[in-house]
């Protein structure tokens, strides 16, 4: 009788483990206890995570994990042309809104020509001014749509949208340009 008790015990278990194990997300990367997700739909089409990474300032400080999505067949090489790509960062400490627009602002300036960087001034301007403050825990997701543009979201909530392949282009070369804010994060993005 209680062998028979442990028995059915065992079986509901094993069966409720089951059930919560469906039920649960399925996460394709786990960094510094982030979760980011397999695929990300872009505008109906599926991209796929192409890498995660960390970024330390100071060589100490962890500031923040990102993940970045392309679709599948499109290289690393193809990232920053006219293509669906989304970039999710996971901020560890608080940064303030100005922080990011003074950021934004010169880490553009570095990959892009100087005439290039004064046609780009109405977007810079119009991006900066989305950026909100930000707290331990918060997401910023960064999506380039074609033929709409770069779209900022906090926290899944979509601040705006700033026209044009040109711009998104100079702006995701923040994170995986020529002279990105950190090679080795850059590469670990493209999975290089």
């Amino acid at each position: 009788m209680i062998l028979k008790f442990y028995k059915s015990l065992f079986c509901f278990l094993y069966t409720l483990v089951f059930v919560f194990t469906l039920a649960s997300p399925l996460h394709a990367a786990q960094i510094e206890g982030v979760n980011f997700e397999e695929t990300a739909v872009i505008s109906g089409k599926t991209a796929t995570l192409r890498g995660t990474s960390l970024l330390r300032y100071m060589l100490l400080i962890k500031a923040y994990v990102g993940a970045f999505y392309l679709e599948k067949g499109v290289s690393s090489n193809d990232a920053l042309t006219d293509v669906p790509r989304r970039l999710v960062l996971h901020y560890f400490h608080a940064i303030p809104a100005e922080d990011f627009a003074t950021a934004t602002t010169e880490m553009i300036k570095k990959n892009v020509s100087y005439s290039r960087f004064r046609a780009l001034q109405p977007e810079i301007a119009q991006l900066n001014a989305l950026y909100k403050d930000v707290n331990p825990g918060d997401e910023y997701r960064a999506t380039y749509i074609p033929g709409i543009g770069t779209e900022l979201a906090l926290n899944g909530a979509v601040l705006g949208v700033v026209p044009g392949a040109e711009y998104s282009a100079a702006f995701f070369s923040i994170w995986i340009g020529k002279n990105p804010i950190d090679k080795g994060f850059r590469n670990n993005l493209l999975g290089k």
